[in-house]
């Protein structure tokens, strides 16, 4: 494993740490899904050549307006998903991994079912 890989290991290690989550390729890029599903976590490195090294991920209503605006060094609105409401975060700048788990939860929580919401819950005690 290159140093280059580090942020896909971190990731990596977040997205599998949530209940029934797995990890295929999708489009070429390693992606996250809820079992075997519904995606909802996407890792991209310089897309059709954008340059960024980021994640997109699902976002609760009214997110992605929300960070976009306040910090748009960090955050954008992703192609394809974004129409959706999903978030482009960047990976290339200084990363708090703790928000990136915070903003990974979330996306999870956006496709999971109750059932795995419920199980995820408990787990925080």
């Amino acid at each position: 494993m290159g140093a280059g890989d580090e942020p896909l290991e971190r990731v990596r290690s977040i997205c599998l740490a949530l209940p029934e989550v797995t990890e295929r390729l999708s489009h070429g890029s390693p992606t996250f899904f809820v079992r075997s599903k519904k995606t909802f976590v996407m890792y991209l490195d310089d897309h059709h050549g954008d340059g960024r090294l980021a994640l997109w991920c699902a976002a609760p209503p009214g997110t992605q307006g929300m960070v976009v605006e306040e910090e748009p060094d960090r955050f954008f609105v992703p192609p394809y998903v974004g129409g959706r409401g999903w978030i482009g975060v960047r990976l290339d700048r200084c990363v708090d991994w703790d928000e990136i788990a915070g903003i990974t939860e979330d996306a999870y929580r956006m496709v999971a079912p109750k059932v795995l919401i419920a199980e995820l819950d408990a787990a925080h005690g």
